[in-house]
């Protein structure tokens, strides 16, 4: 079952950059595994896929012992301060920094185990009072401002668009987010490059690729529906 779900997965992400006029390697797909079991994980890793999205710091611990040393780590949830330095040499890209205190935390432990860290920034485009992430104006003041700590690099931008039925109702916020992304790029910030865009999900990621996403996180469409009870 979990094949064919990503068969169809892969199917669908290859349609949509063909609709973009994209290469389908310009695009990663990180299997978002949280709170599924290591089992399915590894079912997964056999089908070929390497990165791997986890939402707690603690399910990225216990998983990486129990799983092949050459997965992608990627910490897509909200990042407690206290819990930074129990990731930081293990994982590939922290998408989730939405303000300079936690930047600096990174950039703390970094420097502990002589780490250059890459981050995306979380950017909350709908304005969802339930969501994380810093609003689209004020982005390029915290990447300036995060850029002048030595050992992280800003590698692009993040957002977590509205839960929505139908995904077109998205287009317009990727459609900020790139825009937002590329104005940064044409500042020439050192540290600070533009080339990830890591949004859409199961609902939305096929849209989310024809406007640009280098990253798409989905988990659902891979692992079925997710099981808060455990």
């Amino acid at each position: 079952m979990l094949q064919d779900n990503l068969k169809n997965v892969e199917e669908n992400i290859k349609a949509a950059c063909e609709r973009a006029g994209r290469k389908r390697e310009e695009v990663t797909l990180i299997a978002v595994s949280k709170t599924k079991p290591v089992s399915m994980l590894q079912e997964i890793y056999d089908c070929g896929i390497r990165n791997f999205g986890e939402n707690k710091v603690q399910e990225i611990c216990e998983k990486r012992e129990q799983l092949p040393g050459d997965i992608k780590w990627h910490m897509i949830g909200h990042l407690q301060r206290n819990k930074v330095k129990y990731i930081i040499g293990d994982v590939e890209l922290i998408h989730s920094v939405d303000t300079y205190r936690l930047a600096e935390e990174i950039n703390i432990q970094a420097k502990k185990i002589h780490r250059v860290v890459p981050v995306l920034v979380e950017v909350n485009i709908a304005g969802e009072s339930t969501k994380f992430g810093i609003s689209g104006e004020e982005t390029l003041q915290l990447v300036e401002e995060i850029s002048k700590l030595e050992n992280i690099r800003i590698k692009g931008l993040m957002t977590i668009a509205p839960f929505v039925e139908n995904p077109e109702e998205n287009r317009p916020y990727f459609q900020k987010i790139k825009k937002i992304a590329v104005d940064i790029a044409g500042k020439n910030i050192d540290n600070v490059s533009m080339d990830i865009l890591s949004m859409g999900m199961t609902g939305d990621y096929m849209v989310a690729i024809e406007e640009g996403a280098t990253m798409v996180r989905v988990g659902t469409g891979i692992f079925g529906a997710r099981n808060y009870n455990k």
